[in-house]
């Protein structure tokens, strides 16, 4: 489906629900479907505007590098050996 038909469909079921002659039961499945359309298509907003922001901006080429760590490792700190670790009962 495209944005003009979940449009329309979101249109229906707020028909539907301002009606206020739906049972029970039919307005809480119109509410569903009308939050579920408005996450449709607030996602199709964000892909649309994240796509047209990545095509405005050009590739910069960079690339992952390797980090060196030698020389790390005594940094850490380690736990103290006389404190027993109370365990629940």
């Amino acid at each position: 489906m495209n944005r003009d038909e979940l449009d329309r469909v979101r249109q229906w079921a707020n028909a539907k629900l301002a009606t206020g002659e739906e049972p029970p039961w039919a307005w809480y499945q119109y509410m569903k479907l009308r939050e579920t359309l408005d996450a449709i298509l607030a996602g199709m907003d964000a892909v649309s505007a994240t796509a047209s922001l990545q095509q405005s901006e050009p590739h910069r080429g960079t690339h992952l590098r390797l980090v060196d760590s030698i020389g790390r490792q005594d940094i850490a700190q380690l736990h103290p050996v006389e404190q027993p670790v109370l365990l629940p009962m």
